[in-house]
């Protein structure tokens, strides 16, 4: 039982080769696998109401996300791959016809918003629950107003004024350095 410590010669301690000698107790080589200090950040997927598929809401955010998303890099990667101004307003239409898209989706979705909402108004008024149709009428107010502010971008996009122009000068921008990076490579640095 007690046989262990009265070994005298080096052994192999396990399969991450750390070697230990009697002798003088030191450690001749350590491998450690990094598994062990280092946790894999593993993806799983996000569970929604069914098939495991992630759900997104329609909402405002879409939009300003959509908005607020930095064109500029695909810009630039654009005017690397095929520099051609045909090739800009291609794509500043693309970008256009999916910000149209964008705000259709939202409108769509404030829209079933609102009627389901007016449903339960009506059914919870029937049935007297007086703060539930309150606290309804406050969310409905909510979505009008997120509505009405989609409307109102809406309009700014036809009128090529507004929060949608930002998209279009961030693109144009990262296309025209692209663009101006040709250049440089290709004419100015050969001198």
């Amino acid at each position: 039982m007690f046989n262990f410590f009265n070994k005298q010669k080096p052994e192999e301690v396990s399969n991450d080769k750390m070697l230990v000698t009697e002798r003088d107790n030191r450690l001749n080589q350590i491998e450690i696998p990094e598994n062990i200090f280092i946790e894999k950040e593993v993806e799983t997927p996000l569970k929604s109401d069914e098939n495991n598929v992630k759900r997104v809401e329609n909402t405002i955010e879409l939009l300003f996300d959509f908005l607020d998303k930095n064109h500029e890099n695909k810009g630039y990667e654009d005017a690397l791959m095929n520099p051609d101004t045909r090739h800009l307003e291609q794509n500043i239409e693309a970008l256009k016809n999916q910000l149209e898209r964008t705000i259709r989706r939202v409108k769509t979705f404030y829209e079933d918003f609102i009627k389901e909402i007016d449903f339960h108004i009506d059914s919870r008024g029937r049935s007297g629950m007086v703060d539930v149709v309150d606290e309804l009428k406050m969310k409905k107010s909510i979505a009008e107003s997120h509505i009405s502010k989609v409307l109102e971008m809406e309009l700014e996009h036809k009128d090529n004024t507004g929060d949608s122009q930002g998209m279009i000068i961030s693109y144009t921008r990262g296309f025209m350095n692209g663009l101006s990076a040709i250049s440089h490579h290709s004419i100015l640095k050969r001198f």
